[in-house]
């Protein structure tokens, strides 16, 4: 039973140095700080890096057992990362 979670993102090496984006992977926890679920975003290096704040992207949401309980998909609703025309999505 969770009453509250706790998210952490874990910042990539390669991502802190040269400061370019990464996919993100996240530690789900608890409140006593137990890691309960892992989330890694699945998308391209173009969609990170040139549509950052309106990229598409998939989260796949597993528990410890590596068993995916969760995906969560965002597909890109414009025609172009230039020109944006539409509120995004989950």
């Amino acid at each position: 039973q969770l009453d509250q979670i706790i998210i952490h993102q874990q910042v990539e090496l390669l991502e802190a140095i040269l400061g370019t984006e990464t996919s993100s992977k996240y530690e789900i926890k608890n409140h006593l700080g137990q890691r309960v679920y892992f989330a890694v975003e699945e998308n391209d290096c173009f969609d990170r890096n040139l549509c950052s704040p309106i990229r598409s992207f998939t989260i796949r949401i597993a528990d410890n057992t590596g068993r995916e309980v969760i995906r969560v998909k965002r597909p890109l609703r414009c025609n172009s990362c230039w020109f944006p025309c539409f509120l995004q999505e989950v």
